[in-house]
C-alpha cells in the first residue's frame, strides 16, 4: 500500500577504522534482507567505528563508501542511510548521507558534537537539518549525541518519521531507550534507532539495543543487548495520521525557533 512504508536497521559489530571490512559485512546483510524493503539504516560512521583520527579514513563525496552506497541503492531500489568521515573543504564531518533508489543523495552534518569524546576538536559541526521527501514520507535523520537536544529534533515540519544512528555506549544505554520514546512521543512521529554492537579501539562497550516505536511510544520492534541482526517494521503513514488528527497535540506547540 502506498502509505506503507517497510524500514530495516542494520545492527552490527563495526570493524575499527577499515571501511572496505565494514562495507563487506554489511553487504552480506543488506544481500539477506527481504525484496520488499523500502528503507535501510545503519550505525553512525558505520564505516569505521567512532574514530577520532579523521585523516586516517576520511573519504570525498565521490569515494569508495557513496559509490557502494549508491550501487546498493541503485540495484535493489531501496533507500539507504548512514553516517561516515567526510572531508570537504579541509573539514572533516560526521555526515549522514541518505541514498535514494534514483542513486541521488542528500547529507546532514551532526550538529551536536560529542564533547565528552572530544569530537568536537575535530570535527566540523552542521547547523542544518535534513526534511528528506521519500514515498509521500517526510524523514528527519539526525545522528547520536543529536538524541539528546529535543529543540533540535522538534517537529516544525510536519515530518512522519525520525532516525537516529548511534554509537551510544552500553554504561548510557536506558537513556537510549528512554530518549527514542521520548522524541517519538512529543512529536508524534515514528521513530528508528540504530546502534552498534562490539567493543572498539578505546574499549567502549556497544550494546545495540536498536529499535523501531511508533508515534505513541509503543515498540514495534528491537533487538536485545549485543544482538546482531535487524529491527523492522511496517509503518502505516494513514494510521498516524489518524491519530496525531484525533489528539491533536502537534497543533498546540509553542512557536519559537533556534
Amino acid at each position: 500500500m502506498p502509505n506503507e512504508l517497510h524500514i530495516v536497521g542494520i545492527q552490527a559489530d563495526l570493524f575499527w577504522e577499515n571501511p572496505s571490512k565494514n562495507r563487506s559485512s554489511f553487504d552480506e546483510k543488506i544481500n539477506s534482507l527481504p525484496a520488499n524493503t523500502d528503507l535501510i539504516v545503519l550505525p553512525e560512521m558505520f564505516t569505521t567505528g567512532f574514530t577520532m583520527n579523521p585523516q586516517k579514513v576520511a573519504e570525498k563525496m565521490d569515494g569508495p563508501s557513496i559509490t557502494w552506497m549508491q550501487k546498493i541503492a541503485l540495484e535493489k531500489k531501496v533507500a539507504l542511510t548512514g553516517s561516515l568521515v567526510i572531508e570537504q573543504n579541509n573539514n572533516y564531518y560526521n555526515r549522514l548521507v541518505f541514498v535514494h533508489p534514483s542513486g541521488k543523495t542528500e547529507t546532514y552534518d551532526k550538529k551536536h558534537s560529542f564533547t565528552l569524546a572530544g569530537e568536537d576538536k575535530v570535527y566540523t559541526s552542521g547547523n542544518q537539518r535534513l526534511i528528506v521527501t521519500y514515498k509521500g514520507w517526510k524523514i528527519c535523520p539526525l545522528i547520536c549525541y543529536d538524541l539528546r537536544f529535543p529543540v533540535w529534533a522538534r517537529n516544525t515540519e510536519n515530518y512522519d518519521i525520525l532516525i537516529f544512528m548511534a554509537n551510544w555506549p552500553v554504561t548510557r544505554i536506558k537513556a537510549w531507550e528512554t530518549l527514542l520514546k521520548a522524541r517519538a512521543i512529543e512529536n508524534m512521529s515514528y521513530v528508528i534507532g540504530v546502534n552498534r554492537t562490539g567493543i572498539d579501539k578505546n574499549n567502549y562497550e556497544y550494546s545495540g539495543n536498536s529499535l523501531v516505536v511508533d508515534y505513541l511510544g509503543e515498540e514495534l520492534s528491537s533487538l536485545q543487548k549485543s544482538e546482531v541482526g535487524i529491527v523492522t517494521a511496517t509503518i502505516s503513514k494513514a494510521n498516524q495520521n489518524e491519530i496525531r488528527k484525533k489528539l491533536g497535540f502537534l497543533n498546540d506547540q509553542d512557536a519559537f525557533k533556534i
